[in-house]
Formats: C-alpha cells, structure tokens, sequence
C-alpha cells in the first residue's frame, strides 16, 4: 500500500519545519514569498493533499457557517441559502441551515447548535429579535450579519431588500389600473419587512384619498391564503376588495385558487398581487404579479460579509440594500 503522503514529509522534502509548512498553507499572507513558494513546490513534487476537516480543526476552525431563516417551506428562503452556499463553497466552508418555521423558541434553539458546534460565523434572517440573537452569538465571538433585515443601529452587516420602494410598487401598478378598494394581507405575527411593504403601500393609497384595509391570518402559506379566499368570494361584490396585496407569492397562490373555485374572477373582479416572485409565481392556476428580489444574489453578497468579517472582525458594518422590480402577470392585467 502506498504511504499517504503527511505534512511531515512535506516539510522535509523543502528543508523547513512542520510549522512553517502549515503557516505557508493555512496562512500564506503572513509568510515570505520565497518560503511559499518552496512549499508549493514541495506540496506538487510529493502530491501532498490535506484532509480539509483536520486541517481546519488543527486551526481550531469548524470551517461552518450558521445560518436561520423563516421557513423553509417558502422558495425565497431556499434560494437565500443557495447564494449563502455559493460564498460559502467558495471559501472552503459549508452552511448549516435551520429552519425556524415562524416559531421564536426554535430560532433560539438553532442558534444554541451553531453555538455548540463552533460555527464560525452566522447569517441571521431574524423571526424574533435580531439584536437578541446577534448579541447572543457576538457574545461568543461569532460574527453574524443579518439577512432580509436592517440594524437600525448601524452595528451590524446586512444584506436586505427595499420592502417599502416594493409596497409603493404594487400601490401605483394597482390604483394605475383603476382598483380603489385595495386590501393588504399578512400575518399577526408580522416582521419589519412585512410592515414596510404594508406601509409603503398604505403612504401610496392615502396620497390619493384612499384607505388601504389589511388583514391579519395566523400564517401566510397557500392554505391560509385559500381559507381567506374562500370567504373573500362569498362576500357581496360590493364589500369585497378590488384588489389584494398579498405579503409573499405563497399567501397569493392560495388566494387565487379559492377565488377561482369560488367563481369570483382573477384578475376582473379581483386582482391579486404576490411579493418575492418566486418560481411559482409563473405556474400558479393564474401567473402572479409579484415583487421580484433577487434571493440567490442576496443571500451571495450576505455570505461574502460574512466571510469579510470571519476574517477581519475588525471590518466596519456595512448594509446592502437591493432595490425591487415589479413583475406585471395576468392575475393583475388578465392574459
């Protein structure tokens, strides 16, 4: 059998310590040029490939980044964890995602698994109090930048969405198209993004002598959107809304599903507007009008801080903030 090929040997092979061979592999920045160019050398003659896990353990690193989002269930949070993947595989290091499922008492339970686990970093889309789980881990010397939100205090890195410049979107787009009776559907349970786009909708309605009426339901997944549809259309045609704006595309799918099972026409007699545009958003039972975000490349760029300040902790905050796009389908304009 072949003998694998060690760090020893390596450091034999180039006539320099053990030591100095890790330095020049695990930081390349803090040695000579010549000292790591002789190793690099050294690493190609002998074939030498180091077990990344061990490697990184020697370092006293976990080599894992933290991170929770809202619910899975939803596409928008999926694709933010496959931009938070992309940075991370770029930097050697893996994602451990938790699920918070809408639920404070289990986002605290995932931070205290990356607390137990040593992950070296963690993206936070808060449920709960940010400042409570930021200060939790940066208690511990975790890093954390905040995902879909914003440190009012300007102490943390944040990577989020324009929630309100979306709310004013859909208000324009749906009062352009003649809707006056226009309801904002969300949940009891609202986070600071949800009550933006409520808001920058309600600044919009107001401007032009209109009340924006808004309903809060337990969840926002398609079967409470479906529970409210129902009873939407069997109200009077006059008391009914015009228009809903509905806080993410799954709460809409389900409203547009009841409505057409309850013969009350999508969009002629009510229009119905999404937020997130997610894939589904094109294949539900009537494509929806949504606020598209840029998940993936949001959930890249908030990876990338993260990592930025892994390595330097003293990096300053900075906040990203991605502007919205509203994407005009038939369950506002018809086919």
């Amino acid at each position: 059998m072949t003998k694998r090929v060690g760090i020893r040997d390596v450091a034999e092979h180039a006539g320099v310590s053990i030591a100095s061979v890790s330095n020049a592999l695990n930081r390349p920045e803090q040695v000579s040029d010549a000292l790591r160019q002789r190793v690099t050398a050294s690493v190609a003659t002998l074939g030498y490939a180091p077990m990344p896990a061990a490697r990184q353990l020697r370092a006293g690193r976990s080599g894992l980044i933290g991170m929770t989002v809202i619910n899975i269930s939803n596409p928008f949070f999926g694709s933010l964890i496959a931009g938070a993947e992309e940075a991370a595989s770029r930097a050697g290091m893996r994602v451990l995602a938790g699920n918070s499922d809408d639920d404070a008492a289990q986002e605290r339970d995932h931070l205290g698994l990356f607390e137990s686990v040593q992950v070296e970093g963690a993206l936070v889309a808060p449920f709960s109090d940010p400042h409570a789980a930021a200060a939790r881990l940066r208690g511990r010397g975790i890093p954390v930048v905040l995902v879909d939100g914003i440190d009012a205090g300007g102490q943390l890195a944040s990577a989020s969405f324009d929630n309100v410049a979306g709310g004013t979107l859909v208000a324009e787009h749906l009062l352009a198209l003649g809707r006056r009776r226009l309801l904002f559907l969300g949940s009891r349970d609202e986070l600071p993004q949800v009550r933006d786009r409520a808001e920058g909708a309600r600044r919009v309605v107001r401007a032009a002598g209109l009340d924006l009426a808004a309903t809060r339901l337990p969840r926002t997944d398609p079967l409470s959107g479906a529970q409210f549809g129902a009873q939407v259309a069997g109200w009077d045609p006059r008391d009914r809304p015009d228009a809903i704006f509905c806080s993410n595309d799954h709460l809409a799918m389900g409203v547009v599903r009841a409505l057409l099972d309850g013969g009350v026409r999508v969009p002629e007699d009510v229009a119905v507007v999404g937020y997130d545009d997610t894939p589904l958003a094109t294949v539900a039972a009537v494509p929806l009008t949504s606020v598209r975000q840029p998940a993936v490349e949001m959930g890249r760029r908030a990876g990338e801080l993260l990592i930025e300040r892994i390595r330097d902790p003293r990096a300053a905050p900075e906040a990203i903030v991605f502007p919205p796009a509203l994407e005009v389908r038939a369950s506002t304009v018809g086919a």
